[in-house]
């Protein structure tokens, strides 16, 4: 069973999964080619990159979930 990606997971554990790294792109997550997208990685939840960037949390964690 796969780990289930909610607010709370760290952006970095997402981006360690190729599919998921995906959605992030369709959902024009533009942090994702940032210089400083390694620190903040490790640091930002899902949650909180969501809601700064205007991104409908539900659907991306829904479209993540389906994906990992």
């Amino acid at each position: 069973m796969s780990k289930k990606f909610t607010t709370e997971t760290i952006l970095d554990e997402i981006l360690k999964s190729g599919e998921a790294s995906k959605v992030l792109a369709r959902f024009n997550l533009p942090c994702l080619h940032c210089p400083m997208a390694r620190y903040e990685a490790s640091q930002l939840k899902i949650g909180e990159v969501a809601k700064a960037y205007g991104i409908d949390t539900n659907s991306l964690l829904n479209e993540l979930n389906k994906e990992a």
